[in-house]
């Protein structure tokens, strides 16, 4: 399917600060990611990344400013987020992406062509009754993209997908978010592997806590950049408070600061 956007934005971010027992992880962050981005968040570990994909997903409040979403979104968290030993088949893990839809376990059963067809998609063709609990790490991965398959939503939000799984379930998943990016969807996803990011996302956030640099990957992932990164994340206090002051939001071509360089702003 072809998804036409409704509005020019799927995200805007307004001085936005995320955080935890009102400790900071994600800081004066100004910007915008357009409908149809395709986006990489990458940074140090402990970066933020994980944290910004709960506030954008609308896991966790906001600690100060705001995000404006629009459209209906997929989240999939962390692949060690989720109790794989919970007795579920794999029909049932990718059918919980049709919810919305069938309101209940049993009305599952109704829509058996559909989710075959997306275990076909990834691969997991005949593993409709496979409990998940003996899946690899590759195969449960595809298992959680068919079921974002189901869900079929305009933005899709993806942290770590590609962590501890083999070259190739990587290409096969890999190929299914360009086609996801050529339909017109908006995807973000949290990468840790910057040759990946290089060769097959366009647009990069880098983190450190705070932002970096955000724009077109070459011009992101600089080693400049990345040495800053790394000196901020190094520099973090971890009981540091609520920063209160002006913002600072990062711009999109060159990864510089200033009150007014916002990410995919257009100058009213």
């Amino acid at each position: 399917m072809s998804i036409r956007p409704a509005t020019q934005n799927a995200f805007r971010l307004v001085g936005l600060t995320l955080g935890y027992d009102r400790h900071p992880a994600v800081h004066h962050l100004d910007g915008a990611v357009r409908t149809g981005d395709l986006l990489a968040l990458v940074g140090p570990n402990g970066a933020g990344k994980s944290t910004l994909l709960k506030g954008m997903a609308g896991e966790i409040p906001c600690l100060e400013g705001h995000i404006d979403r629009s459209g209906d979104l997929a989240y999939m968290p962390q692949a060690d987020e989720i109790d794989r030993s919970f007795p579920l088949s794999v029909m049932d893990l990718a059918g919980m992406g049709l919810w919305r839809k069938s309101g209940s376990w049993r009305s599952l059963w109704r829509w058996r062509p559909e989710i075959g067809a997306a275990l076909d998609a990834v691969g997991l063709g005949g593993f409709e009754a496979r409990p998940i609990s003996t899946l690899s790490g590759g195969q449960f991965r595809r298992a959680l993209f068919a079921r974002l398959i189901l869900q079929d939503c305009p933005v899709v939000l993806l942290d770590e997908p590609f962590t501890g799984i083999d070259n190739r379930t990587v290409e096969d998943l890999l190929a299914l978010i360009r086609l996801w990016h050529g339909q017109g969807r908006t995807v973000i996803a949290a990468l840790h592997d910057l040759t990946q990011v290089r060769e097959h996302f366009p647009t990069t956030l880098l983190l450190a806590r705070e932002p970096v640099a955000w724009g077109p990957t070459a011009r992101v992932l600089t080693a400049e950049n990345l040495a800053r990164a790394r000196n901020l994340s190094e520099a973090w206090d971890e009981d540091a408070a609520i920063c209160v002051g002006p913002r600072q939001a990062v711009g999109h071509d060159h990864g510089s600061h200033g009150p007014d360089s916002h990410h995919h702003e257009d100058a009213a």
